[in-house]
């Protein structure tokens, strides 16, 4: 299969990349900004040189994909925020980039990465099937742009009924191979470890969904070999976590010492979120089946870091 990957600097594609190459089946066709830093990785990975790298301006002229796989966006809280309104631009252009490339193609299989942030919820509840989302249209916030600019291209793909448009939403990822200068809690605990600094945080509870490389790669192998179809799903593990419990783990695990203060804590670029994860399974429709829960996909990726050893 001939896979055009958008955004192959990004960490979680530079996961996915690694993943699919194991098929040799696979052919990767890698589009970036900074194409030099997609060759570097590239050759400190072992990365087989039939996989190619380009910069996105060369896209229209490698014509045969069989898939695409979308992984622009922000990446990071921190970046989130500093990238203001320009999300909107930056999510619509590289879109229709593949959109453009499916109507000329219409075989051609195209795959989104998304967001749980696309339901524009209060999040006082996890979501599920039934969620809707509420848009604050006379009071719209910076916090608001992100979830807005998903929604608005799962939209447009839902509106596409005629193309094989799978749109996957992410609630919260991690891989050893994650930033963790970034500013999610899972880095902020992983950086206080490392620094032996003590992390402070809210009281506020909160409880969290994650996935890790190996439930990513399962999902979207399902959608390259799924019938053709339209439609959107949600990432989950076998189940989630609350922060309290994170921070009770890793401080009789790794030794972390955190404080509880009422401040608020972190880069908050997207909203307050108490319950940021889903119950709506339709994933499982296509075959996905999470093996692990949030803490043991997040102790078995902390496993692989040589830094906490």
């Amino acid at each position: 299969m001939r896979i055009a990957i958008l955004g192959a600097t990004s960490q979680i594609a530079k996961d996915m990349i690694l993943a699919l190459a194991t098929d040799p089946a696979n052919e990767l066709i890698m589009f970036a900004r900074r194409v030099d830093a997609v060759v570097h990785w590239q050759r400190a990975v072992g990365l087989k040189s039939t996989h190619k790298a380009y910069e996105f301006s060369e896209f229209n002229a490698h014509q045969i994909f069989d898939a695409i796989i979308n992984f622009v966006g922000s990446g990071n809280p921190a970046l989130t925020a500093s990238m203001g309104a320009s999300i909107f631009e930056v999510t619509h252009n590289f879109d229709q980039l593949a959109l453009d490339y499916v109507n000329r193609c219409p075989d051609c299989r195209y795959i989104f990465m998304s967001s749980g942030a696309a339901y524009c919820s209060s999040f006082e509840y996890p979501v599920d099937e039934n969620t809707k989302a509420t848009i604050p249209i006379n009071d719209i916030q910076p916090t608001d742009w992100y979830g807005v600019a998903k929604l608005y291209a799962e939209c447009r793909h839902r509106a596409m009924q005629d193309r094989v448009i799978f749109d996957i939403r992410i609630f919260n990822y991690f891989s050893h191979t994650s930033d963790l200068s970034s500013r999610f809690l899972i880095a902020d605990i992983l950086r206080a470890i490392q620094k032996k600094i003590v992390l402070k945080t809210s009281f506020d509870n909160i409880w969290r969904d994650f996935i890790g490389p190996d439930e990513l790669y399962a999902l979207i192998k399902l959608m390259l070999h799924s019938p053709p179809t339209n439609d959107v799903v949600d990432c989950f593990s076998k189940l989630p976590l609350d922060k309290l419990s994170l921070l009770e783990c890793m401080q009789q695990n790794f030794g972390l010492r955190y404080e509880l203060q009422s401040a608020p804590s972190g880069v908050n670029a997207t909203g307050f979120k108490k319950n940021y994860f889903s119950l709506n399974r339709k994933a499982a429709i296509y075959g996905y089946k999470p093996e692990r829960s949030a803490l043991e996909i997040i102790l078995h990726q902390v496993s692989h870091l040589e830094a906490l050893q």
